[in-house]
């Protein structure tokens, strides 16, 4: 009986300890760092099966389920959240681990022609995030593999999300989901 009830009271305190951090939401402060060139680089604090693989190489473009999606040098759809500003990531601490930014300075890929700038911001941890239209991007750790557009529409961490589009236009096809209050989403 009693390990039964440790038992218990372990994955309610592990179930807590989840819930806590999925909750959180951290504020972000940043300075507009304008460096317009082309294309962006991935960067991520906690990456799943790749999706949001650390690659200087630059942003391309692909044919989605959703239409032309940007994508990392690695295939990944890049997404935009609503609730940022083009000088303010909204998107920090259990957020940026659902919804990795990209970071460092923006680099399009061999024979990829853009009409949208890209530029930077600073976050509030000081790292320098990319930047498209004045949207600042981001992969979702959803994402599993090159292609994939999960992120799309959904409402999470406090605002909706969007697959970057070549236009900067929300894509035609959005999936709607259920509201959330929480920051990380799960």
């Amino acid at each position: 009986m009693r390990s039964r009830w440790w038992a218990a009271s372990g994955a309610a305190a592990a179930a807590v300890v989840f819930l806590t951090a999925c909750g959180s939401s951290g504020t972000s402060s940043s300075t507009p760092a304008s460096s317009p060139s082309s294309g962006a680089a991935a960067s991520s604090p906690s990456s799943s099966a790749g999706s949001a693989t650390s690659d200087a190489a630059g942003i391309k473009t692909a044919s989605t389920s959703i239409g032309t999606v940007l994508t990392n040098s690695h295939g990944f759809t890049l997404y935009w959240f609503a609730i940022d500003t083009p000088t303010k990531s909204n998107c920090n601490g259990s957020c940026a681990t659902y919804w990795p930014p990209v970071t460092g300075t923006p680099s399009m890929a061999s024979g990829v022609s853009l009409t949208g700038h890209f530029g930077t911001i600073k976050r509030s941890d000081g790292s320098t995030q990319a930047t498209y239209d004045g949207h600042p991007l981001y992969t979702y750790k959803g994402d599993t593999a090159a292609g994939q557009t999960g992120g799309n529409g959904l409402n999470l961490s406090g605002g909706l999300w969007y697959a970057m589009t070549p236009t900067g236009a929300k894509p035609a096809a959005a999936k709607t989901s259920s509201p959330s209050s929480g920051g990380g989403g799960y």
